[in-house]
Protein backbone atom coordinates (compact mmCIF):
# COMPACT_ATOMS: atom_id res chain seq x y z
CA UNK A 1 0.00 0.00 0.00
CA UNK A 2 1.10 3.41 -0.80
CA UNK A 3 0.85 6.38 1.45
CA UNK A 4 -1.52 9.03 0.01
CA UNK A 5 0.69 11.78 1.39
CA UNK A 6 3.80 10.48 -0.41
CA UNK A 7 5.20 12.78 -3.06
CA UNK A 8 6.36 11.49 -6.43
CA UNK A 9 10.04 12.18 -5.49
CA UNK A 10 9.73 10.02 -2.40
CA UNK A 11 8.15 7.20 -4.41
CA UNK A 12 10.98 7.32 -6.93
CA UNK A 13 13.55 7.19 -4.09
CA UNK A 14 11.84 4.15 -2.59
CA UNK A 15 11.95 2.39 -5.98
CA UNK A 16 15.73 3.13 -6.28
CA UNK A 17 16.37 1.63 -2.85
CA UNK A 18 14.54 -1.52 -3.89
CA UNK A 19 16.60 -1.71 -7.13
CA UNK A 20 19.83 -1.34 -5.10
CA UNK A 21 18.76 -4.10 -2.76
CA UNK A 22 18.05 -6.41 -5.70
CA UNK A 23 21.52 -5.75 -7.24
CA UNK A 24 23.23 -6.38 -3.87
CA UNK A 25 21.31 -9.62 -3.42
CA UNK A 26 22.34 -10.79 -6.94
CA UNK A 27 26.01 -10.01 -6.19
CA UNK A 28 25.76 -12.00 -2.96
CA UNK A 29 24.32 -15.02 -4.79
CA UNK A 30 27.05 -14.89 -7.50
CA UNK A 31 29.79 -14.68 -4.85
CA UNK A 32 28.32 -17.62 -2.98
CA UNK A 33 28.21 -19.70 -6.17
CA UNK A 34 31.88 -18.85 -6.90
CA UNK A 35 32.89 -19.81 -3.36
CA UNK A 36 31.01 -23.13 -3.57
CA UNK A 37 32.61 -23.94 -6.94
CA UNK A 38 36.16 -23.28 -5.73
CA UNK A 39 35.55 -25.28 -2.54
CA UNK A 40 34.11 -28.27 -4.45
CA UNK A 41 37.11 -28.32 -6.87
CA UNK A 42 39.64 -28.55 -4.02
CA UNK A 43 39.53 -32.35 -4.12
CA UNK A 44 40.35 -32.32 -7.85
CA UNK A 45 43.88 -30.93 -7.78
CA UNK A 46 45.73 -30.22 -10.98
CA UNK A 47 48.28 -32.85 -12.02
CA UNK A 48 51.82 -32.07 -10.90
CA UNK A 49 54.23 -31.65 -13.78
CA UNK A 50 57.45 -33.61 -13.29
CA UNK A 51 60.53 -32.13 -14.88
CA UNK A 52 62.42 -34.64 -16.99
CA UNK A 53 66.17 -34.38 -16.72
CA UNK A 54 68.04 -33.98 -19.95
CA UNK A 55 70.98 -36.19 -20.75
CA UNK A 56 74.40 -34.69 -20.13
CA UNK A 57 77.19 -35.73 -22.53
CA UNK A 58 80.11 -37.60 -21.02
CA UNK A 59 83.20 -35.52 -20.26
CA UNK A 60 86.29 -37.03 -18.64
CA UNK A 61 89.06 -35.58 -16.52
CA UNK A 62 92.44 -36.97 -15.56
CA UNK A 63 94.12 -36.64 -12.17
CA UNK A 64 97.85 -37.23 -11.86
CA UNK A 65 98.80 -39.72 -9.17
CA UNK A 66 102.08 -41.14 -7.84
CA UNK A 67 104.20 -38.35 -9.30
CA UNK A 68 102.96 -38.91 -12.85
CA UNK A 69 103.29 -42.69 -12.89
CA UNK A 70 99.51 -43.03 -13.09
CA UNK A 71 96.56 -41.04 -14.39
CA UNK A 72 93.14 -41.59 -12.75
CA UNK A 73 90.40 -40.99 -15.34
CA UNK A 74 86.94 -40.10 -14.04
CA UNK A 75 83.76 -38.45 -15.36
CA UNK A 76 83.36 -34.75 -14.67
CA UNK A 77 79.63 -35.15 -13.92
CA UNK A 78 78.96 -36.91 -10.60
CA UNK A 79 75.82 -38.54 -12.04
CA UNK A 80 77.86 -40.63 -14.50
CA UNK A 81 79.24 -44.04 -13.46
CA UNK A 82 81.83 -45.62 -15.76
CA UNK A 83 81.44 -49.26 -16.70
CA UNK A 84 84.26 -49.66 -19.24
CA UNK A 85 86.79 -47.40 -20.89
CA UNK A 86 88.69 -48.15 -24.11
CA UNK A 87 91.62 -46.05 -25.28
CA UNK A 88 92.50 -46.18 -28.98
CA UNK A 89 95.50 -44.90 -30.88
CA UNK A 90 95.66 -45.45 -34.66
CA UNK A 91 97.92 -48.37 -35.55
CA UNK A 92 98.07 -49.75 -31.99
CA UNK A 93 95.89 -52.34 -30.25
CA UNK A 94 93.15 -50.81 -28.06
CA UNK A 95 93.77 -50.51 -24.35
CA UNK A 96 90.84 -51.76 -22.23
CA UNK A 97 90.38 -50.28 -18.75
CA UNK A 98 87.75 -51.26 -16.19
CA UNK A 99 85.17 -49.23 -14.31
CA UNK A 100 87.78 -47.50 -12.14
CA UNK A 101 90.28 -46.59 -14.86
CA UNK A 102 93.83 -45.89 -13.80
CA UNK A 103 96.17 -45.45 -16.74
CA UNK A 104 99.80 -46.35 -15.98
CA UNK A 105 102.72 -44.60 -17.68
CA UNK A 106 104.04 -48.00 -18.82
CA UNK A 107 100.74 -48.61 -20.66
CA UNK A 108 101.03 -45.25 -22.42
CA UNK A 109 104.61 -46.02 -23.43
CA UNK A 110 103.32 -48.94 -25.51
CA UNK A 111 100.90 -46.57 -27.28
CA UNK A 112 103.56 -44.08 -28.37
CA UNK A 113 104.56 -44.13 -32.04
CA UNK A 114 107.55 -46.30 -32.94
CA UNK A 115 110.75 -44.28 -32.99
CA UNK A 116 109.35 -41.47 -30.83
CA UNK A 117 111.97 -39.33 -29.12
CA UNK A 118 112.62 -40.17 -25.48
CA UNK A 119 113.43 -36.57 -24.60
CA UNK A 120 111.30 -33.62 -23.51
CA UNK A 121 107.54 -33.43 -23.39
CA UNK A 122 104.77 -34.19 -25.83
CA UNK A 123 101.14 -35.06 -26.31
CA UNK A 124 99.48 -38.11 -27.76
CA UNK A 125 96.14 -37.89 -29.61
CA UNK A 126 93.86 -40.62 -28.29
CA UNK A 127 90.25 -41.62 -28.79
CA UNK A 128 88.29 -42.72 -25.72
CA UNK A 129 85.18 -44.89 -25.98
CA UNK A 130 83.23 -45.34 -22.77
CA UNK A 131 80.18 -47.18 -21.54
CA UNK A 132 78.59 -45.46 -18.57
CA UNK A 133 75.36 -45.29 -16.60
CA UNK A 134 73.37 -42.09 -16.25
CA UNK A 135 70.13 -42.05 -14.26
CA UNK A 136 69.83 -45.84 -14.50
CA UNK A 137 70.26 -45.92 -18.29
CA UNK A 138 73.21 -47.48 -20.14
CA UNK A 139 74.88 -44.95 -22.42
CA UNK A 140 77.90 -44.71 -24.68
CA UNK A 141 80.15 -41.71 -25.04
CA UNK A 142 83.68 -40.52 -25.31
CA UNK A 143 85.60 -38.40 -27.73
CA UNK A 144 89.03 -37.23 -28.73
CA UNK A 145 91.51 -36.28 -26.04
CA UNK A 146 95.17 -35.33 -25.81
CA UNK A 147 97.29 -37.17 -23.29
CA UNK A 148 100.25 -35.13 -22.03
CA UNK A 149 103.52 -36.80 -21.09
CA UNK A 150 107.18 -36.01 -20.43
CA UNK A 151 110.38 -38.00 -20.30
CA UNK A 152 112.68 -37.74 -17.30
CA UNK A 153 116.26 -38.92 -17.04
CA UNK A 154 116.84 -42.13 -15.11
CA UNK A 155 119.55 -40.78 -12.85
CA UNK A 156 122.73 -42.69 -11.94
CA UNK A 157 122.22 -45.71 -14.21
CA UNK A 158 120.83 -43.76 -17.16
CA UNK A 159 117.72 -44.55 -19.10
CA UNK A 160 114.55 -42.58 -19.34
CA UNK A 161 111.16 -42.99 -17.76
CA UNK A 162 107.79 -41.68 -18.87
CA UNK A 163 105.63 -39.47 -16.64
CA UNK A 164 102.04 -38.48 -17.42
CA UNK A 165 101.22 -34.76 -17.18
CA UNK A 166 97.51 -34.50 -17.96
CA UNK A 167 94.44 -35.19 -20.07
CA UNK A 168 92.68 -32.52 -22.13
CA UNK A 169 89.71 -32.51 -24.49
CA UNK A 170 90.44 -32.04 -28.15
Amino acid sequence: MTDPTETPAQAQRRRLINLGEIIALAALVISALGLWRSWSEKGEQAPIAVEKKTSIPLALRGKIEDGGKQLAIAPVEAGHALETLTIRVPGKPPLELGSDPNLAASQVESLLPDGASKRGAGTLAISIDARYIEAGTDRRGGGRYRLGYSWIDGGLFGGHSLRLTGLTRG
